[in-house]
C-alpha cells in the first residue's frame, strides 16, 4: 500500500521536469532567433562604433601587408646652358623631348634688351623617371654647362598611407552597404546614406591624391635655362645700323622740339592778356622816363630859349 503511493508521485515528478526543461529550451532558442533577426543597427552610435572597429583592424591588416618594394623618389633637375643659338636649340630640345616620349610644359622667350642684351630661354619639360639621366646628358650637348643640380624626395611612406586609407575606406564602403540592405526603417537608411556619402567623398579626396604622387613619381621634371653667348669680336654695330641709329635719334630729336615748341605758343596764347598788360606799363614808364629825364629837360629848355 506504501510502495503502490510512492510510485505515482515520483512519476509524476519526473514528467513536470521534462516538461519545464522542453520549456526553457524552446524559451532560450527563440531569444537566439530573435537576437539574429534582429537589424544591426539602431542609432548613428551603433553604425559608428561598428564601423570603427572594422576599420582600425582592416588598416593594421593593410598597413603590415603594403611592402614598398623601392624608394618612391619626385625627382626635379635644373640644368643652365650657355648656347650660340637660343632659337635653334629650342628647336633641338623639342626634337629630344619626342624621342624620349616627353612632354614641354612651359617654354619663355626673352629678346636682348639693353640692361642685358643676351638672348635668353627658360624651358620646362616633363620626362619619364627611367629616363631622366639620358635626357640630361643629351641637353648638356647642346651647348656649354653653366650649373646642374638633381633633387629627389621620398614620398613612400605617403603613398603607403594613403594606399591604406583607400582600401579601408573601400571595405568601408562596403560594409555600410549590406548595412543599408539589411536596414528596416527610413530613419537607419537615411544615417546609413549620409556615412556612406561622406565616405565616398573621402574615397575620392584620397584617390585623386594617391593619383597626383604616383604621377609626380613616374614623371620628372627639368628645368632648363638657355642664353646665348656674346661675340667679343663684334664690339661696334654695322655702319648701316649706325646710320639707321643716328636717323632715328634725330628724327625723334626733331619731334620733340616741334612738340615743345607747339606747347610754348599755347602757353603764350593762354597769357596773353598779361603780357600785353605787362608790355604797356613797360612801354609808358619808359617813355615817361625819357620825357623826365635831365638831358630831355636839358633840350627841352635850349629850344625854349632860342
Amino acid at each position: 500500500m506504501y510502495a503502490s503511493t510512492k510510485l505515482p508521485r515520483t512519476s509524476a515528478f519526473f514528467v513536470s521536469a521534462l516538461l519545464g526543461g522542453l520549456i526553457f529550451t524552446s524559451c532560450a532558442s527563440s531569444e537566439q532567433t530573435a537576437n539574429k533577426a534582429a537589424p544591426p543597427i539602431a542609432a548613428n552610435g551603433a553604425v559608428n562604433q561598428l564601423l570603427a572597429n572594422e576599420g582600425s583592424i582592416s588598416q593594421k591588416t593593410e598597413v603590415a601587408s603594403i611592402v614598398r618594394s623601392r624608394p618612391q623618389l619626385i625627382k626635379k633637375a635644373a640644368i643652365s646652358l650657355t648656347v650660340n643659338s637660343v632659337e635653334q636649340t629650342v628647336n633641338a630640345v623639342s626634337q629630344i623631348i619626342n624621342k624620349q616620349q616627353g612632354d614641354l610644359i612651359g617654354l619663355k622667350q626673352q629678346q636682348p634688351k639693353n640692361d642685358n642684351p643676351r638672348y635668353t630661354a627658360t624651358i620646362q619639360l616633363r620626362i619619364p623617371e627611367n629616363r631622366l639621366e639620358s635626357t640630361l646628358e643629351r641637353l648638356a650637348k647642346l651647348g656649354t654647362v653653366e650649373s646642374r643640380n638633381i633633387t629627389a624626395e621620398d614620398v613612400g611612406d605617403r603613398l603607403v598611407d594613403f594606399q591604406a586609407r583607400l582600401t579601408n575606406l573601400q571595405k568601408t564602403e562596403a560594409n555600410l552597404q549590406k548595412i543599408m540592405d539589411r536596414a528596416g526603417s527610413v530613419r537607419d537608411v537615411l544615417t546609413v546614406a549620409q556615412e556612406l556619402s561622406n565616405v565616398r567623398q573621402t574615397i575620392e579626396q584620397i584617390n585623386a591624391q594617391l593619383k597626383s604622387l604616383q604621377n609626380q613619381v613616374a614623371y620628372s621634371t627639368i628645368t632648363l635655362n638657355l642664353q646665348a653667348a656674346v661675340s667679343s669680336t663684334s664690339s661696334q654695330p654695322a655702319f648701316g645700323l649706325q646710320v639707321q641709329e643716328t636717323w632715328n635719334k634725330s628724327t625723334h630729336s626733331l619731334s620733340s622740339f616741334s612738340v615743345g615748341l607747339l606747347k610754348l605758343g599755347i602757353w603764350l596764347i593762354v597769357y596773353s592778356p598779361y603780357l600785353l598788360i605787362f608790355a604797356a606799363l613797360f612801354y609808358g614808364f619808359t617813355r615817361w622816363r625819357r620825357t623826365h629825364s635831365p638831358r630831355s629837360t636839358q633840350t627841352a629848355e635850349s629850344t625854349t630859349s632860342e
